[in-house]
């Protein structure tokens, strides 16, 4: 009972009390944006009179960022989406599940996700098990094919996609020409819905495969060879072993896969599939000052993403405690016979040949000079590459990416490195939380947080109707810290902090500590979590669709987006444009890949 009176004696005890309240009044919305940032300045200022420990500084800097251009978005919305004239209301959100228009939207993005999802798992299983478990040749070059559909967004590939289902498209003519059909299928019509979740499982299942991989082989080989020694058949120990001890990796691919899905903004829209809550959205952003339902839906699609990410996770720490360890030794590999490896083989490049078809019908487009009422192009051209390199849109939006997208990764680096190390050299609670925190983003998709943006920075200096270089840097910098954390933990925990303890004994600051000793050891760590912060940034759909309002802004996926729509030679310029993308991102890939190796995976964890 003295501690406590001891405490409440202190004066540093209401100077705390002070900083946390001016931190939480902060977040609420009805002040003006500089309020707020002033509030939030006089919050660090009181900390650092308090205390000038270098981890409280890195944490406040952390926080104050994540608040301003995380949180307080989100308590933008849930205001907007659950009050009335100053009082708490459920109308708006009842509304939305009595109207049928949208009601109908939330169970078909549900279904649709969930069928991806379901796709992703059916597809990858077999290939990341016969990836860890079987040795046959040419096993490496194709596990890397498997990585392709991952250098192409997957609005861009629905572009390609749309050529070749048609309705004289390459896949009618070539039945029609077989003798299969008589009449062209309406693929773009009533298939709409599957035609959305194969183009998006396609894309997305590198992503499962990747944690699936990395999560078999971790499983320790002894449980393997044990349960075969008890006469346990083969696939009862892909059924009683393999599959639980997988799970985390299923899970953690699972998730990412449905939340994606779920939120896909790019491939719907050039689909013109609008039954679907991600373009209802997309559609109320102009009269979102007016009509509450938009931000209804955005609470809607928030709270199901959140709990679907908050179920994975507890599922990922009830599966991770129930494994015994992990494993140390190398997984054995099996040698399939003759048959059975070109079995294996033919699986693997008919997968291959499936997912990059969108990635071919793109490339065909962009290559096209005719192209209409035949299989293929009746003649080609290399006009549109050129075009798409001095166009007066994609000049614009290639130097307006590049820009953006560096800025971004340079926040995402300091903020991340100063975040890894807190929470890897930090044994304070607070550190785990802001951890938790920073990795919101993979739960929180990306038209959530754009929306976010466009209603809660209206009128301000980061308002997209005005200029929205700055807040797609932001928006950009927000949904990718999570990978440069996750990379710069990881180099982290590789290094001993004997070294860090060892440079201040001998009197040397912690800030040059870093920047001397440890980050030099964690640089190839920092470059792959770089390369894929600027690249998926580079490429980024949902914020760049939304907040990109004026030409002057475009990003290149708005630029692809426009000239899409154009009914000229739009469609093969947004093509060339793409597969400048696609070999841009490729070596992108590449370079991380060659840097991180299987550890990869664990990025999209």
């Amino acid at each position: 009972m003295m501690n406590y009176i001891e405490i409440f004696k202190k004066p540093s005890f209401y100077i705390h009390a002070l900083r946390w309240v001016l931190y939480i009044s902060a977040l609420l919305p009805g002040m003006s944006f500089y309020t707020r940032t002033a509030i939030l300045g006089v919050f660090f200022a009181f900390g650092l009179a308090v205390d000038r420990n270098v981890f409280s500084i890195v944490r406040d800097t952390v926080l104050i960022f994540l608040s301003i251009f995380l949180l307080y978005p989100v308590v933008y919305i849930l205001r907007e989406g659950f009050m009335d004239e100053g009082r708490f209301t459920l109308d708006f959100i009842f509304a939305v599940f009595k109207n049928p228009i949208t009601r109908n939207a939330i169970i078909t993005s549900l279904s649709l996700a969930t069928v991806t999802t379901v796709i992703c798992f059916i597809l990858t299983m077999p290939l990341a098990y016969f990836t860890v478990k079987a040795d046959f040749r040419g096993k490496a070059l194709l596990a890397g094919l498997l990585l392709v559909p991952l250098i192409l967004p997957p609005f861009v590939g629905a572009i390609g996609a749309r050529q070749l289902l048609a309705r004289f498209g390459t896949v009618n003519l070539m039945l029609m020409n077989a003798g299969i059909i008589s009449s062209p299928i309406d693929f773009l019509g009533q298939n709409k819905f599957w035609g959305v979740a194969l183009l998006q499982a396609l894309h997305l299942f590198p992503i499962m495969y990747l944690n699936i991989v990395s999560a078999l082989a971790n499983v320790d080989p002894n449980l393997e060879d044990a349960a075969a020694n008890m006469g346990t058949p083969p696939l009862g120990i892909i059924r009683r072993i393999l599959l639980p001890l997988t799970a985390p990796g299923i899970f953690a691919g699972a998730i990412i896969v449905f939340i994606w899905a779920f939120t896909d903004l790019g491939t719907p829209l050039v689909f013109e599939y609008r039954e679907v809550v991600p373009l209802l959205i997309f559609d109320r952003i102009s009269d979102m000052a007016d009509n509450p339902e938009g931000f209804s839906l955005v609470v809607i699609v928030m709270l199901i993403s959140i709990t679907a990410y908050i179920t994975s996770r507890g599922l990922l720490t009830k599966y991770n405690t129930a494994m015994l360890s992990k494993n140390r030794a190398k997984a054995r590999e099996w040698k399939p016979s003759l048959l059975t490896a070109n079995l294996i083989r033919a699986m693997f490049i008919f997968i291959i040949f499936i997912s990059i078809l969108p990635h071919i019908a793109v490339i065909l487009t962009s290559f096209a000079g005719k192209w209409f009422m035949t299989v293929a192009p009746s003649t080609f051209t290399t006009a549109h590459y050129s075009t798409a390199l001095t166009h007066d849109l994609t000049v614009p939006s290639i130097t307006n990416s590049i820009i953006y997208a560096s800025v971004a990764t340079v926040i995402d680096l300091v903020l991340g490195v100063l975040l890894a190390w807190m929470v890897s050299r930090s044994k304070s609670s607070s550190a785990k939380y802001l951890d938790m925190l920073a990795m919101l983003p993979l739960a929180l998709p990306g038209i959530v947080i754009a929306f976010g943006y466009l209603a809660s920075f209206n009128g301000t200096f980061l308002d997209p109707r005005r200029d929205a270089m700055w807040i797609l840097i932001i928006a950009y910098s927000v949904r990718r810290l999570p990978y440069i954390l996750r990379s710069a933990y990881a180099g982290f925990s590789q290094v001993s902090d004997t070294l860090e303890e060892a440079s201040h004994n001998v009197g040397v600051s912690p800030a040059k500590t870093l920047s001397k000793i440890t980050i030099p050891l964690i640089t190839a760590n920092l470059v792959a979590g770089g390369i894929l912060v600027f690249c998926f940034a580079m490429l980024e759909v949902s914020d760049s669709l939304i907040l990109a309002l004026k030409t002057s802004s475009f990003p290149i996926t708005k630029a692809i987006y426009i000239l899409s729509g154009r009914v000229d030679d739009g469609i093969a310029v947004a093509c060339a444009l793409g597969v400048w993308s696609m070999i841009f991102l490729t070596i992108s890939l590449l370079l991380a890949n060659s840097i991180l190796g299987r550890k990869m995976g664990e990025l999209f964890r």
